[in-house]
């Protein structure tokens, strides 16, 4: 089974922590998506079948009308081989929602909400430049949580001169709507973002390491006693709501990504990504050409992958799976370095599996780093 991505890179407007390829050019929104289908197309030989996920992200996916999408699901239904159960996640931003947005989608088979919110104070959205205000978030969110049983909802954590009080009242304002899944990351600084000059400049203070772990060890705490299961670092789910598209990411299995930037995998070692340029994008697929790079990834890069993302999840890194995939050798140099964080408690072994104490979720991906082969 594989897992289909569609990248549409449009948006309203830029978010100034965003790296991800988009443009607020939107003219030629209609010919690119023509050239995504035709790029699905040609490249339905690399779909693993039955299609098990079809994610939508981007960019503002949620600038997509309905009826654009029942096209393409119609093409997919007679096309490829879909399972009936199959997980479709469309990426939401607040500003987009309306309740007939919302029923429309609903109706040509959107499954699955995922709902951009970071934030329910007007300050932090003001800071990250994004469109909607919040009260347009408690709107969304409570439209959202009426029309969908399967929703996810995103926060970011650690923004700059918040308080543990006011990330404490945001995760009670999401948790008073019952969300089966909840996705909150840290603020990160990309290279060359906005945030990232501002940063640079003095013009933004960012909160200090500590005030960062704080917020999400009270992330932890407040999931737990909200019965959410920690599967990943970031994400957090009830019981059999956990992301399909998700852990397939996670575990290595194959995608399959569509439109300028979008990024795939065959499950094994080969990595391909497109251009992350629009026109250029759409020039190649209308001249029948896949503006596509590709990797292949050695041995030692795709053991320091499945390091990194098993010590991230619940379901750890395999010294079994280690042995099998990459050879003894690796399972021994996993062994050896693991030994050096027992004492501190930062490690243990669960059967054949290494993870993470819960006291050292904070220092996860340090300590993946630190299990590398180098």
């Amino acid at each position: 089974m594989s897992n289909l991505y569609f990248h549409y890179p449009f948006c309203k407007q830029a978010c100034h922590y965003c790296n991800f390829h988009f443009s607020t050019k939107t003219q030629e929104s209609e010919r690119l998506w023509k050239a995504m289908l035709t790029e699905l197309k040609l490249r339905k030989q690399e779909l693993q079948l039955p299609l098990e996920s079809l994610y939508f992200g981007g960019g503002s996916p949620s600038l997509l009308p309905p009826n654009i999408l029942e096209a393409l699901f119609n093409l997919l239904y007679k096309e490829y081989n879909m399972r009936s159960d199959i997980e479709i996640t469309l990426e939401v931003n607040p500003d987009d929602v309306t309740k007939d947005y919302l029923s429309g989608l609903k109706s040509v088979g959107i499954n699955r909400i995922s709902l951009g919110l970071q934030s329910f104070y007007d300050r932090d959205l003001k800071l990250m430049n994004r469109v909607h205000s919040s009260d347009q978030a408690l709107k969304a969110l409570e439209f959202t949580s009426v029309l969908f049983s399967n929703f996810s909802l995103d926060l970011i954590y650690g923004m700059p001169y918040s308080t543990l009080l006011e990330w404490e009242q945001n995760l009670n304002t999401v948790m008073h709507y019952y969300p089966p899944h909840l996705s909150a990351y840290a603020l990160m600084v990309e290279e060359a973002t906005v945030l990232d000059r501002q940063v640079k400049k003095g013009e933004i203070l960012l909160l200090p390491e500590e005030g960062v772990q704080e917020q999400y060890e009270l992330l932890l705490e407040k999931t737990e006693k909200g019965g959410f299961i920690n599967y990943e670092f970031s994400n957090f789910g009830k019981p059999n709501y956990f992301s399909i598209n998700n852990q397939n990411y996670w575990q290595g299995n194959p995608y399959l990504g569509i439109g300028p930037g979008a990024h795939s995998y065959d499950g094994h070692a080969l990595r391909k990504w497109n251009i992350s340029n629009n026109p250029l994008y759409i020039k190649a697929i209308e001249a029948g050409e896949l503006p596509l790079k590709e990797e292949k990834l050695s041995t030692k890069d795709r053991y320091n992958e499945y390091v990194m993302t098993g010590l991230r999840t619940i379901y750890g890194v395999s010294v079994a799976h280690i042995k099998n995939t990459f050879g003894t050798r690796y399972a021994q140099y996993l062994e050896e370095q693991a030994a050096r964080h027992f004492s501190d408690h930062n490690l243990y072994w669960d059967g054949d599996c290494l993870k993470v104490t819960k006291k050292a979720k904070f220092l996860t991906d340090g300590l993946a780093a630190d299990l590398f082969f180098i």
